[in-house]
Formats: C-alpha cells, sequence, structure tokens
C-alpha cells in the first residue's frame, strides 16, 4: 500500500465511481481478465504484475483515505478474505509465473513448442478463475448492498 494525498484520492475515487458505475458480473470479469492476460506475456508479465500489484495497493490507499472506517482493516485482509480476492491472486500469479517460465526459456534458447500446451491450460485455468471470480464478487456485491452495507464507489 502507498500514501495517497488527499486530492489524489478524491480524484481516483471519481474515476473508480464512472468505472464501477454501471458494471455487472461480466463486466468485472472483463477487467479482471484484460489485467491477467499481458502477464503471460514472456518478461513483461512480471512487471505487469509489479504495476498491477503497486496499482492495487494505490486504490487501497485511496479507498481508506476517502472511507477512514476501512482504514483499521488491512488491505491484504480484504485480498485474502474473500473468495474472490483469493481467485484473482491466484490467476494473478499463475500468469506471472507462465511469463517468468517462458522469459527463462527464451534466455536458455529452449524450443518454445513445449510450452504451448501447458500455456493454453493455464490460460483456461486464469479464465476460469476470473470468470466464476467475477460472478462471486458481483454477488457479493449486491448482497451486501441489499443489506445496507455502503463500500466507496458501489
Amino acid at each position: 500500500m502507498t500514501s495517497v494525498s488527499d486530492e489524489d484520492a478524491k480524484n481516483f475515487m471519481l474515476e473508480f465511481e464512472e468505472l464501477v458505475l454501471d458494471i455487472d458480473a461480466f463486466g468485472i470479469f472483463v477487467h479482471n481478465t484484460t489485467i491477467a492476460l499481458p502477464m503471460f506475456i514472456p518478461g513483461f508479465g512480471v512487471a505487469w504484475g509489479i504495476f498491477s500489484a503497486w496499482s492495487t495497493g494505490f486504490a487501497f490507499a485511496a479507498i481508506t483515505t476517502t472511507a477512514p472506517i476501512l482504514a483499521d482493516i488491512p488491505p491484504l485482509a480484504i485480498l485474502f478474505l474473500s473468495p474472490f480476492g483469493l481467485m484473482e491472486l491466484t490467476a494473478y500469479s499463475i500468469g506471472i509465473s507462465r511469463s517468468f517460465i517462458l522469459i527463462k526459456a527464451i534466455t536458455k534458447k529452449v524450443n518454445l513448442t513445449q510450452f504451448i500446451k501447458p500455456t493454453l491450460f493455464e490460460v483456461g485455468i486464469v479464465i476460469s478463475l476470473l470468470l466464476a471470480g467475477g460472478y462471486l464478487e458481483f454477488y457479493m456485491l449486491e448482497l451486501a448492498q441489499q443489506e445496507g452495507f455502503e463500500m466507496p464507489g458501489f
């Protein structure tokens, strides 16, 4: 998690609210998939994963800055204690690790054809995890809103 000024937090939350205003389960899936699939690119995927992790930390910091009641909740708790958070973390980890495996094979000049089938299989796992996670996240957000819990930005 990073430090965020009040101004930056407010600007982020305005953009965030526009992004999630009419999002549904499939929209959550598409958003998370556009983050996850570049993580499979050899070498770049590792850097993209690090940037994605920093962006998530920035988002948590912005949310806690604008909703101080959430400041006592560790950001990683939200990630690790929510089923969809674990699904997303697993999916992103698969992509990043495959990126590392592929760049290592490229640098060692290994024939990459042997990596096609496992990579496609892992892409399928990632898509499945993110599809299920997107629908689960949407369901849980809807349930929380029905119970009267108002999450900033939703």
